[in-house]
């Protein structure tokens, strides 16, 4: 990725912003259709998403080019949880847009009004890794998403910070550096802090993240038992990142105002580091160079997000929609989104296409990002089960974390709110 991509990575991350991509002869004022996007009919398609998903002008102007007759509007929330309250407030009524991204941890919650949503067309079915397929997947057999990316995390790192607390620095010395459990990654944060006075990790509830999408069962089980009070490893993950994560984070959560500006700095020298993540930094920190990826992870591999692109059942270009869709989550274009901005893709079909397999990115000192997303990919042992209820417990439990990183609660107390706010549900 060169540096003009990622220079348009920062503008993309914007709080909230509208693209529309207008090819000559398409009237702004186009009345919608429901036929697809192939035909000579004028048609405005519009694309809800977040974060950065690596559709940038030039990568939806392909698409434009081979369908004269279609308009592109491609809305971008700051951040996943903007994006579900629109979803869930609009679906089945009016407003949201033909194609609207769904991110994995309240993808559940959308598989509760699937009745809502086309259907994905049963000749597009197989393209997708077979849990990422399933996941969207309703009892009546019905995939209601087409996946995007998935997100097999890696660790980056500021090497210049690095060698400053008198730490190695070369990608190669720093996985041995990390390799073992989290009280590893945590010992490392003891002694970049005791050598700097800084904190190590960007985040204490990306470490949370990071636990928690290492669990089969974290806050209820399949038969609807909720256990997000009374499981063990949630109390013991709570404690562990209190006790171990928060003295060491330079934030309670990221996507704030400040966690963003602080990529300019030198307040933090990791980051917990899926494939998207890597579009994020270079898109907040376009003119640091030290940032590099070391092909590791903390207790062995984990998967954190990964979406898919959903469509609504009302929506006025329904077929137009599938067909944009279709297009957007093929192997080609996935891999297209993964040069843009790390999105690591979610069918196996792109893993053998050499613009992946063989890419370096030279933001990260041409760190080889495609044969570590595979590595990180592989290196996934647990698909965690996540519930529709899953985000609240989840939100809680953050909530809780950041009232004691905040000085507002301490840690029992806090702990005791996310129980009263758990029965309370």
């Amino acid at each position: 990725m060169n540096t003009s991509a990622f220079r348009r990575t920062a503008l993309v991350l914007a709080a909230a912003s509208t693209t529309a991509l207008v090819l000559a002869g398409c009237s702004a004022g186009a009345t919608p259709a429901a036929s697809g996007g192939s035909g000579d009919e004028k048609i405005t398609l519009t694309i809800a998403t977040f974060n950065n998903f690596g559709y940038t002008d030039e990568f939806l102007k392909k698409y434009t080019d081979e369908h004269p007759n279609v308009t592109i509007v491609h809305n971008k929330a700051a951040e996943s949880g903007d994006a579900r309250k629109n979803y869930f407030q609009k679906l089945g009524k009016e407003g949201l847009a033909d194609i609207e991204a769904v991110e994995v941890d309240w993808l559940s919650e959308a598989m509760q009004y699937s009745d809502l949503l086309a259907p994905v067309p049963d000749d597009l079915k197989g393209r997708w890794l077979d849990w990422k397929e399933a996941a969207a997947t309703d009892p009546e057999g019905n995939l209601i998403g087409y996946g995007t990316d998935i997100g097999p995390q890696a660790i980056c790192y500021r090497s210049d910070l690095f060698a400053a607390a008198g730490l190695p620095t070369e990608p190669a010395d720093v996985e041995a550096l990390f390799d073992g459990d989290w009280n590893t990654y945590f010992d490392v944060a003891d002694q970049y802090k005791a050598a700097t006075g800084k904190a190590m990790i960007d985040s204490a509830n990306s470490v949370l993240q990071g636990i928690v999408n290492q669990m089969e069962y974290t806050y209820d089980k399949p038969d609807g038992e909720v256990i997000a009070t009374t499981n063990p490893e949630i109390e013991d993950t709570y404690a562990t990142v209190i006790d171990r994560a928060v003295p060491n984070a330079a934030y309670s959560k990221q996507w704030g105002d400040d966690w963003i500006a602080a990529f300019q700095d030198d307040e933090f020298a990791t980051v917990l580091c899926p494939g998207w993540m890597q579009g994020i930094i270079a898109g907040y920190a376009p003119e640091v160079s030290d940032w590099k990826i070391a092909n590791t992870f903390p207790n062995g591999g984990g998967n954190w997000g990964g979406s898919y692109l959903t469509i609504p059942a009302n929506g006025k270009n329904v077929a137009a929609a599938q067909e944009l869709a279709a297009w957007l989550s093929a192997p080609e274009q996935q891999v297209e989104a993964f040069v843009n901005v790390g999105a690591f893709p979610s069918q196996s079909e792109a893993y053998s296409i050499d613009k992946l397999t063989g890419y370096t990115n030279p933001y990260f000192g041409e760190a080889k990002t495609g044969e570590i997303g595979a590595d990180r990919a592989k290196a996934v042992t647990v698909r965690p089960f996540k519930s529709a209820n899953y985000y609240k417990y989840h939100d809680a439990l953050q909530n809780a974390i950041n009232r004691v990183f905040d000085g507002t609660e301490d840690k029992t107390t806090a702990w005791n709110t996310y129980v009263a706010e758990v029965e309370a549900f």
